[in-house]
């Protein structure tokens, strides 16, 4: 897992934030809203409260809340993604100097072959399974629901004015619906955690280009970087790199996995 984020060539300050830790198999990535005031402490605190909401055992209630779809490492995922958008608009609430930020976010948990997902706004997770790209969040912004309805194809898209404008981020309301999704995870698959700056600057064809012909993911993180900045480096650009066969994690064990292990020791 590499983890890298730049301030691009436009902006002044990263409001970008990052973090991945392989012992727990998480990543977690935050685009503060650019034109919102303290975008960067929202990025922060979303990333910040997550990371510390995982670390903690699989709560009992999450448990008894958890039903036949989901795994219930994927519902403490979203809770910990709720809870972010609970305090980020507390913070805003109590403080002038904070009210109207707020930050997109993505995150995955790794656990046993599996993968927990869990985004709100723009910001994407891509997969690379036998050398092709696909993204799997699907953005939550005006853009895509207007290539939703015909407006727009993909390629228009890229050149449209609105392409910066999400439905959905944290901290702007008291409620927000968080997208979870699962998925098999695969012995060569890459995963790609990033914000828009970085998929703004570069179409999905060349970060596939520039992934493959690397040597290593620090290489990958590298050469993607520069390319955005090269490009124009619009907005600041932040990325995670995750190859699952490097990561082990044992799974999170249930209640009743955890019941049967004390019945047999």
């Amino acid at each position: 897992m590499v983890c890298y984020t730049d301030t691009g060539r436009v902006r002044k300050h990263n409001e970008d934030y990052i973090v991945g830790d392989e012992k727990l198999g998480l990543a977690v990535l935050a685009d503060g809203m650019g034109g919102y005031q303290a975008g960067e402490i929202a990025s922060e605190m979303a990333v910040s409260t997550v990371m510390n909401y995982m670390k903690a055992p699989i709560k009992s209630h999450v448990e008894r809340q958890t039903n036949h779809r989901y795994h219930p490492s994927t519902v403490q995922l979203e809770q910990a993604v709720l809870k972010a958008n609970h305090i980020i608009y507390q913070a805003a609430e109590r403080h002038s100097e904070y009210q109207g930020m707020g930050t997109t976010i993505v995150a995955t948990l790794f656990h046993n072959n599996c993968l927990s997902i869990a985004h709100v706004g723009d910001s994407r997770l891509y997969r690379i399974r036998e050398r092709k790209l696909q993204q799997v969040t699907k953005d939550h912004s005006v853009l895509q629901e207007l290539i939703d309805c015909g407006f727009y194809t993909s390629e228009q898209a890229r050149h449209s004015p609105n392409r910066n404008l999400v439905t959905r981020a944290l901290g702007v309301g008291e409620e927000v619906n968080v997208e979870i999704q699962e998925q098999l995870v695969h012995t060569q698959d890459i995963f790609l955690l990033c914000s828009d700056g970085l998929n703004d600057m570069l179409e999905d064809k060349k970060i596939n280009e520039l992934i493959q012909r690397s040597s290593s993911l620090k290489q990958a993180a590298e050469l993607l970087i520069a390319a955005a900045n090269n490009k124009g480096g619009n907005d600041n650009i932040s990325l995670i790199l995750i190859r699952p066969s490097n990561i082990t994690v044992k799974p999170r064990l249930n209640w009743f996995s955890r019941f049967m292990k004390m019945l047999s020791s």
